[in-house]
């Protein structure tokens, strides 16, 4: 375990913006629930149900919505259809490797450029 998870931190967030992302993956239902399926495996963490899926916007704004709920916290993922983008949320009070998220999301989503930050919370 990380000593920073050690010292009275209560959880870890990791804030990912993935950017210039396949279209056509980034608009599948069917890849955004693989994704979240491979992405648990790799960072360790168990899903509870299924991830909830929804689309919303119109144009600039259009794209889905997912939540995922793991034991220990829950992954976020928001499509920005219009630009091509994917901004992914993880939070748990079990400890992940923040880099293998990203690499696994910038190749799944075929992203050009990614940007990320990885807090620990008290």
């Amino acid at each position: 375990m990380n000593s920073k998870m050690r010292n009275n931190v209560w959880g870890q967030s990791l804030v990912l913006n993935l950017y210039q992302c396949n279209s056509e993956t980034i608009k599948d239902r069917k890849q955004l629930e693989e994704f979240c399926s491979g992405l648990c495996k790799r960072i360790n963490m168990k899903p509870f149900g299924k991830p909830l899926i929804k689309e919303f916007g119109k144009g600039k704004l259009e794209g889905h919505s997912l939540i995922q709920f793991i034991e220990t916290s829950s992954i976020t993922i928001h499509v920005d259809e219009f630009g091509n983008r994917v901004f992914i949320d993880i939070f748990s009070c079990k400890e992940f490797d923040s880099k293998i998220a990203e690499k696994f999301a910038k190749v799944f989503f075929n992203a050009e450029k990614s940007k990320s930050k990885c807090i620990f919370r008290k």
